[in-house]
């Protein structure tokens, strides 16, 4: 019996060791991650409309994942007009003709629309909030009770920009990959899950031999060890769904690919990653949201996936694949 409960303790021990270097629950992580890729894959096994509308969900709560941690630092987004803008513009990129054209007007016109809003709307908040101050002061209160916005009027409206930048540009590539010459469901499955895979790699290696900090400043998990464990598993996920979906024809010239999707897919998603933690420690949080129990939120799941969907579509543009 002492024997059993020493080894349960030393398995928690273990536990509590490997959830402090990763940074995160992991029994939590594996189940989402678990779930996450069943919806996936039944999405597009079932029909590749149902990934597209998966797409625009998982958007749209970034959306108000960044909503609410940019109020953190008192930055507002209009957050409605960037739903319908963000909506638009994904379902023009995957189901119109021109898709990149399409997608290049949709985005300009959702920085226009959104810019406009941003401005609009920090105009209306800011005469309420100067009234409010004026009856504050009338009354004798303090004016520190309702303090005025700290932020100018062309800083939200810059916010909003690069959210459409962040989120609706970025996430429409994920779609315009689809479309690109060879089958959608093996372009979705390159676009998100080797970013993904990417991840666990690093999660895996760094955990495991992480020593050398990559940078300390911005992400302090992660280290160069990771960095090849996020480059080494993204080129064997490359080399098995390249094997999996290409015939032996066109593996004679284009063999030397995975190895270019692994080093681009580890390096990008993990610049991606660090971009997020940079985000994250300006304004000031540990994780984006809490939707995904382990991961923290939807946009804690997706950072690496955004900026590699650019790079995948220039990949598979380039080389007809």
């Amino acid at each position: 019996m002492k024997t059993s409960e020493r080894n349960m303790n030393d398995a928690e021990d273990k536990l509590r060791e490997i959830n402090k270097k990763t940074g995160r629950n992991m029994p939590q992580a594996i189940a989402t991650a678990v779930v996450l890729i069943a919806i996936i894959l039944a999405c597009l096994l079932t029909n590749i409309n149902l990934f597209a509308l998966l797409v625009v969900i998982f958007m749209a709560l970034a959306l108000w994942e960044l909503r609410v941690d940019f109020a953190v630092k008192g930055y507002h987004i209009p957050v409605v007009t960037l739903w319908i803008t963000s909506t638009v513009t994904l379902c023009a990129a995957f189901y119109c003709a021109n898709h990149m054209l399409i997608m290049s007007a949709c985005v300009l016109m959702s920085l226009v629309v959104a810019g406009f809003m941003a401005s609009f709307n920090i105009r209306i908040n800011g005469s309420a909030q100067r009234a409010a101050d004026k009856k504050v002061l009338q009354n004798g209160q303090l004016a520190k009770e309702h303090p005025t916005p700290r932020h100018s009027q062309l800083t939200h409206v810059a916010v909003t920009l690069f959210t459409v930048l962040y989120i609706t540009l970025l996430g429409s590539m994920i779609l315009i990959a689809l479309t690109l010459n060879h089958h959608p469901v093996a372009h979705a499955i390159m676009v998100v899950f080797l970013p993904a895979l990417s991840d666990t790699g690093g999660l895996v290696f760094g955990a495991w031999l992480g020593k050398h900090k990559l940078s300390p400043r911005i992400s302090p998990k992660k280290s160069y060890e990771g960095l090849f464990g996020s480059v080494l598993f993204a080129m064997i996920g490359a080399f098995i769904i390249f094997a999996c979906t290409y015939d032996a024809a066109l593996w004679s010239t284009r063999w030397w690919m995975p190895v270019v999707v692994g080093v681009l897919i580890g390096v990008v998603g993990t610049f991606g990653d660090l971009c997020a933690s940079m985000l994250k420690r300006d304004i000031g949080i540990k994780d984006m949201g809490h939707l995904l129990k382990g991961h923290g939120g939807v946009l804690d799941r997706v950072d690496s996936i955004l900026l590699c969907a650019p790079f995948m579509c220039l990949v598979f543009w380039l080389t007809g694949m």
